[in-house]
C-alpha cells in the first residue's frame, strides 16, 4: 500500500498496530509518501480526527506480484526491497520530490477527454511511475552499501527532472541543468535520454505543453498566454507543436 498525502493527517489501525500520519494544512504542508507492505489478511480501522480535509493518493499492488519483481533482480541489488516485502507492516516514508506531486495531481485530475479504459490506461501508468521512483527511493535510503553506478544515475536523473519541473517558468539553459547535477552538460544529456527516451529539452517542452493544455483545459487561459506559458513567441507555432502532441488544436481543447 501506497499513500501520497499532500495534506491534513490520517490515522488508522491494522492489526492493533496503530498509525499516524500528518501532511500539516494547506497553507503550511508537507506532503510525504508512505509505504506499507500488509503481507497478509489483515484487519484495517481508520480513525477520522482531521479537522483539516484530506487530500491523498492511494495506490495498492498485491504483495505476490511485487515479490516477483524483487526476485527478478540480483541480491545485491535489492537488499532494502527483499528487507520490506519479508515483513508484515514494514513502512517506508520520505518527502515526495515535485515530479511525484505532479503524477498525484493527475491521478485525482485526469484530462476530462480521457474516458474508460484509456483513463484507466492513465492512471495505471501515473501510479506505476510513483512506485517505482517510491522503490528507488527506498533502495537508495534504505541501504547501507555504497550504491552503484546505475543506481546513482538513476537518482540523478530524478532530482535533474524534479529541478526542471519546479523550474519550468523560468529560463532552464544546459549549463544551469548541469550545474544542479554537478556534472557536465554533455554527460547529463547522455544519462537523461538513456533513462527517460527523450532529451532534456524535448522533456522540457513537452511539459510546458502540459502546463498550457492545463492552463487552457481548467482555467480557460487565452491561447495567446498558453503560447507563452509553453514558450512560444507566436500562437502559430505553439498551435502546430499543440496539435502534433495532443491531436487537436488549443481552440478545440479550451472550447
Amino acid at each position: 500500500m501506497l499513500m501520497i498525502l499532500l495534506q491534513g493527517s490520517q490515522r488508522f489501525v491494522i492489526d492493533g498496530v496503530p498509525f499516524h500520519l500528518d501532511a500539516g494544512r494547506e497553507t503550511d504542508n508537507t506532503p510525504l509518501v508512505f509505504m506499507l507492505n500488509v503481507a497478509k489478511p489483515s484487519t484495517l480501522r481508520f480513525v477520522h480526527e482531521s479537522q483539516v480535509p484530506l487530500r491523498k493518493v492511494m495506490i495498492a499492488a498485491p504483495t505476490p506480484w511485487l515479490k516477483r519483481l524483487v526476485e527478478t533482480q540480483s541480491d545485491a541489488s535489492t537488499p532494502a526491497l527483499r528487507r520490506f516485502f519479508s515483513e508484515h507492516l514494514a513502512r517506508f516514508s520520505f518527502a515526495p520530490g515535485r515530479s511525484i506531486l505532479q503524477q498525484a495531481e493527475k491521478i485525482m485530475h485526469p484530462p476530462p477527454v480521457l474516458e474508460g479504459e484509456l483513463n484507466a490506461l492513465y492512471l495505471r501508468a501515473q501510479a506505476l511511475d510513483i512506485m517505482w521512483q517510491s522503490c528507488l527511493t527506498m533502495i537508495a535510503e534504505g541501504s547501507p552499501e555504497p550504491q552503484t553506478p546505475c543506481l546513482m544515475s538513476l537518482r540523478t536523473g530524478e532530482r535533474i527532472k524534479d529541478f526542471i519541473l519546479a523550474n519550468l517558468d523560468t529560463d532552464l539553459t544546459i549549463e544551469r541543468i548541469a550545474h544542479e547535477a554537478g556534472a557536465s552538460p554533455s554527460t547529463v544529456q547522455r544519462n537523461f535520454k538513456e533513462q527517460f527516451g527523450t532529451t532534456i529539452f524535448e522533456f522540457v517542452r513537452q511539459k510546458r505543453l502540459e502546463t498550457a493544455y492545463a492552463a487552457l483545459v481548467n482555467d480557460g487561459l487565452p491561447i495567446a498566454q498558453a503560447a507563452h506559458l509553453a514558450g512560444y513567441n507566436n500562437v502559430s507555432s505553439f498551435t502546430t507543436a499543440f496539435r502534433k502532441t495532443y491531436g487537436m488544436t488549443p481552440k478545440q481543447v479550451r472550447a
